[in-house]
């Protein structure tokens, strides 16, 4: 009977399939998933997590899986869930509160990071503090954004705030950013004022709420003041004048240059994120992670879309 030396597995293809092996393994491995950019034309894309209130896990790790599911890969970060991670007593009680803030590990704030790093979401501002804490929960509230990678935390727009929040911004070399809503409808106030407080204030313009209350196109204002906006709250609403004023809509439904203002940025190639902010009404059988991918893909168009 003839010999035969064949053998279907000779040593360099069990070297090849080994290899090929881990390859796929490693591919396959969540520290290792293809991580989706929404950075589209040169503008990153992202969102408040605010958007999300409406679902019914409202843990990190759940908002963190919405915001995946939504094709972002920044966030405007919402505080409270990020503190109910980390352990924050579950009371009212403002002296426990201050107790825990001032005197809790940095551990699970390096978790957190570490937790949407390895999906490749990139926490660009937290949304936490205020300037009625006490100095030491400012000085938390600061520690946390630095131990998360953000740039700065944002709140409530007011010359009170500024004045109160500057000399902790320039301390901890981190932005403070603040937020709009009809404030620039009413006579005499000022987004100059606010940030003549200190070179560390920026703003999170919410365009929406601003077309919404004054009616004036906001790249006027973008254009002045680009180099003072961190962030832009994206949102299409109607105008003071319009039938139903000042009323959240869906994206393309409403009277916002929600398109102009994002090519604006691409245009000039200003460093400021663009973070959807969902506040219109659901349509039936949707849902905000749904809602939010579909505001994704509107500002994705925009961007791309050759005019």
């Amino acid at each position: 009977m003839t010999k035969n030396n064949f053998h279907p597995f000779t040593r360099n293809t069990l070297v090849r399939v080994f290899f090929l092996v881990v390859f796929v393994a490693f591919s396959l491995s969540p520290a290792t998933a293809a991580k989706k950019s929404s950075k589209f034309g040169g503008v990153q894309i992202g969102a408040i997590t605010y958007s999300y209130r409406s679902m019914p896990d409202q843990s990190l790790p759940a908002i963190l899986g919405y915001v995946l599911e939504s094709g972002l890969s920044s966030v405007e970060l919402m505080g409270g869930p990020v503190e109910q991670f980390a352990g924050i007593p579950q009371v009212k009680d403002p002296q426990a509160l201050r107790q825990w803030r001032t005197t809790v590990s940095m551990d699970k704030f390096r978790e957190i990071k570490k937790m949407f790093n390895t999906k490749g979401v990139k926490i660009d501002i937290l949304k936490l503090g205020s300037p009625n804490w006490s100095d030491e929960e400012i000085d938390y509230a600061f520690n946390v954004c630095k131990t998360l990678g953000a740039r700065g935390i944002t709140m409530e727009i007011s010359e009170e705030a500024a004045k109160r929040m500057a000399p902790f911004a320039e301390k901890h070399n981190r932005y403070v950013i603040f937020h709009n809503h009809g404030q620039p409808g009413t006579p005499g106030f000022s987004f100059d004022k606010v940030l003549a407080y200190g070179p560390k204030l920026m703003l999170n313009l919410d365009a929406g709420h601003y077309f919404g209350a004054t009616g004036l196109h906001p790249n006027e204002l973008i254009e002045r003041l680009h180099d003072r906006i961190a962030s832009l709250h994206i949102k299409d609403k109607t105008g003071p004048k319009a039938a139903n004023p000042n009323k959240n809509m869906e994206f393309g439904k409403g009277e916002t240059p929600v398109a102009e203002i994002l090519q604006l940025v691409q245009k000039n190639k200003w460093p400021i994120t663009c973070d959807i902010e969902l506040e219109y009404d659901l349509p039936q059988g949707s849902d905000a992670v749904k809602e939010v991918a579909k505001c994704v893909e509107y500002c994705r168009k925009a961007l791309v879309t050759k005019k």
